[in-house]
C-alpha cells in the first residue's frame, strides 16, 4: 500500500555543487595509486569540461590519471574529441593502467572516509549547496510531499553532506542500492512517486525506457553538470527545470 507522495532527487549537480571536492578527492585517490603522478591542486579546466560525462566516482580518478599524463589520449585528442567516444576511451584507459573500476571506487571512498575523520568541517566545506535548494526541499513538506535522495555517491558520504546542510530526506539511496531505475521501481512499491529530478539526461532517458517507469515525470535541472546539447529537444516526459520553476509549487512545474 502506498504510504505517501515522494519526489526523488539526484544529489551531485542537483542539490550540491561538489566540483572542488571531486577534484580534491580524485587527485588524492590517484596519488594513492600513483605517488609519482604530477597534478595541480587547483581544478584543471579539462576536469571541469569532463565532469558532465562522469557518471560514477571511479571515473573521476581515471580522469585524474589521464589529465596527469603529459602526452596521453586526452592531451592528444582534446576533451571534446575524447568525450565523443567516452565509454570506449574509459575502457581503453582502464586496460592500459591495469585497473578495475572497483579499485578506483574503493580508493576514492577511503580517501573521503579519511578526510571526514581527519577534518569533517574542512571536507564538508568543499561542497556548496546550490542557492535556495535546501530551503526549497524543506518547503516540500508544506505541500504534503516527502523527498528522497538517489545518488551514485556513497550513502555514508551523502548522509554527512545532507546533515551538514540541515537536510533530512525521507530516504537515502547511494550507489550501494544499485542502478537508479531499479531503485525507483522498488520505491514505487512503497510510495506514490511524483517524479525524479536529475542533471544527467542519459539517466533520465534510461529511467523513462524502463518497464514500469514509462509514465514517471522526469525533470532535468538547468543548473547541473549538463553537456552542451542536453537541454535541446528533450523527449516526451522529460522537462527542463529552471530555477524559477523549481521555486514554484510542484503542481505548477512544467
Amino acid at each position: 500500500m502506498l504510504s505517501a507522495e515522494l519526489l526523488v532527487f539526484d544529489f551531485d549537480g542537483v542539490i550540491v555543487d561538489g566540483m572542488q571536492e571531486y577534484w580534491w578527492s580524485a587527485r588524492r585517490a590517484l596519488l594513492t595509486l600513483q605517488p609519482q603522478a604530477s597534478l595541480q591542486e587547483s581544478i584543471p579546466e579539462s576536469f571541469r569540461q569532463l565532469r558532465p560525462w562522469i557518471h560514477q566516482g571511479w571515473e573521476m580518478v581515471l580522469m585524474a590519471a589521464l589529465i596527469s599524463e603529459a602526452d596521453g589520449p586526452l592531451q592528444q585528442r582534446g576533451v571534446m574529441a575524447f568525450v565523443g567516444d567516452y565509454n570506449r576511451q574509459c575502457k581503453a584507459a582502464l586496460a592500459r593502467f591495469g585497473w578495475e573500476p572497483s579499485l578506483l571506487q574503493t580508493t576514492l571512498e577511503v580517501v573521503r572516509a579519511n578526510a571526514v575523520r581527519a577534518d569533517r568541517d574542512g571536507w564538508l566545506a568543499l561542497h556548496q549547496p546550490y542557492p535556495n535548494v535546501p530551503e526549497r526541499l524543506k518547503a516540500l513538506a508544506e505541500e504534503g510531499i516527502a523527498w528522497s535522495v538517489l545518488t551514485t555517491k556513497g550513502k555514508a558520504f551523502t548522509a554527512e553532506l545532507l546533515a551538514g546542510m540541515g537536510l533530512v530526506p525521507a530516504r537515502l539511496d547511494g550507489h550501494e542500492s544499485g542502478p537508479k531505475p531499479q531503485v525507483l521501481l522498488r520505491l514505487a512499491e512503497e510510495w506514490h512517486l511524483r517524479g525524479f529530478v536529475e542533471d544527467r539526461r542519459p539517466t533520465l532517458e534510461t529511467v523513462r525506457a524502463t518497464e514500469g517507469l514509462e509514465a514517471l515525470p522526469c525533470w532535468l535541472v538547468s543548473w547541473g553538470y549538463l553537456q552542451p546539447t542536453d537541454s535541446q529537444q528533450l523527449p516526451n516526459g522529460i522537462r527542463l527545470l529552471s530555477r524559477d520553476c523549481f521555486a514554484s509549487p510542484l503542481a505548477e512545474w512544467h
